[in-house]
């Protein structure tokens, strides 16, 4: 049960860390898009100005949020989970939903748009650990225990595919996968889904020829260079020549035109080909600096709910996090979606802005 817990000072570690991960990504957001800002808009600045009035709003509302009793989410995670259902299903209707990059995924009122993707990953964080917190004697249970919050999750995952948003889809699902472990689900349980898991990720990838294009560019990317393969291979050609300590901040030669939008999906490839090795371990090092904060967040947590509600937030972020710099570096296919904080964007850096208020939060209750 949820109970009210003397406040403490907030972790100041952490909140130095997400200012310092900010502050870079900003400054690596203008060298990224400076030449391609000049291009399109005519002002080098344009795509940094926009970050920091974006970072601006994401730390206002940190702020904001890190004042929030965390259990007051569980009071009311019923009602946001249905507002960013809403919001998810309201993306698909023609007339409501904006298309960007083949995928119908915004909402746009004017110049403003948001991104319901984003805002269902940490709706569903809140949701799913209030609703383990409930059923936790159950959890060890197949059909009763174990079904429910994998059901909802799915369905949830199959509402983003209908966008297509194969990369959110995989950052929401595999953060559900993770509340439910952590929260006492058997591991067998997971085990005996997984040939389904398989088998349904090889249809999704069947289904969108796109999907296949993608797979077949991660396996050789030089059999169609100028095609499916062509972000990679520039991906990989900014890495490379980056070495130790980089070529120096802003003398990236693939932010010229070479690999498309830079400063979005594929910043990270910017900062290792400027700063090198190097500076691609330390932008690591910060998430992992950024993790363990979290991490001790929710084992000094004082209840069940604000465990799982801070091993959530840090699970999705992290997940995010490996991912995108998997697809970067061409561990993986690509996926097409952001790194936090470091990206450029404003639904993708407000939202995660205002989960870390509500892990800076709980760690004002923990148990010392």
């Amino acid at each position: 049960m949820v109970q009210m817990q003397k406040q403490h000072k907030p972790d100041y570690l952490l909140i130095g860390i997400i200012f310092a991960i900010l502050l870079f990504g900003t400054v690596m957001i203008y060298s990224a898009s400076s030449i391609w800002a000049a291009y399109k808009f005519g002002d080098s600045f344009y795509f940094l100005k926009r970050q920091i009035l974006f970072a601006g709003v994401g730390v206002i509302s940190m702020m904001i949020v890190s004042h929030i009793p965390y259990y007051q989410w569980l009071k009311h995670r019923k009602w946001i989970f249905i507002v960013c259902v809403v919001l998810l299903i309201a993306v698909l209707i023609p007339g409501i939903g904006m298309v960007r990059g083949g995928a119908r995924s915004w909402i746009g009122v004017g110049a403003f748009s948001i991104q319901p993707a984003e805002f269902i990953k940490l709706g569903m964080i809140m949701f799913l650990s209030g609703f383990l917190v409930q059923h936790q004697d159950k959890l060890s249970l197949f059909k009763k225990g174990f079904l429910p919050p994998l059901g909802m999750s799915i369905a949830i995952f199959l509402i983003i595919m209908l966008q297509p948003d194969l990369g959110t889809g995989m950052v929401f699902l595999l953060t559900c996968f993770l509340l439910i472990f952590v929260a006492g689900a058997k591991f067998s349980h997971f085990i005996f889904l997984a040939g389904f898991g398989v088998i349904g990720f090889l249809l999704l990838i069947i289904s969108a020829p796109y999907r296949i294009n993608r797979i077949i560019a991660f396996l050789d990317p030089w059999e169609d260079p100028l095609g499916t393969g062509f972000q990679i291979i520039q991906s990989l050609y900014a890495i490379g020549p980056g070495g130790l300590l980089g070529v120096g901040w802003g003398n990236s030669l693939q932010k010229y035109f070479y690999l498309p939008e830079p400063h979005n999906d594929f910043i990270f490839a910017i900062i290792a080909e400027e700063l090198g090795f190097i500076g691609g371990c330390f932008v690591i090092v910060l998430f992992f600096l950024f993790a363990w904060r979290g991490i001790l967040t929710a084992i000094h947590a004082p209840d069940l709910f604000s465990k799982l509600l801070a091993v959530g937030i840090i699970g999705m972020i992290m997940i995010q996090v490996m991912i995108n710099i998997s697809v970067v570096i061409g561990l993986i296919p690509v996926t097409g979606i952001t790194l936090p904080f470091l990206s450029y964007g404003g639904s993708s850096l407000t939202l995660t802005l205002c989960s870390v208020g509500i892990l800076i939060n709980i760690s004002k209750y923990r148990q010392q």
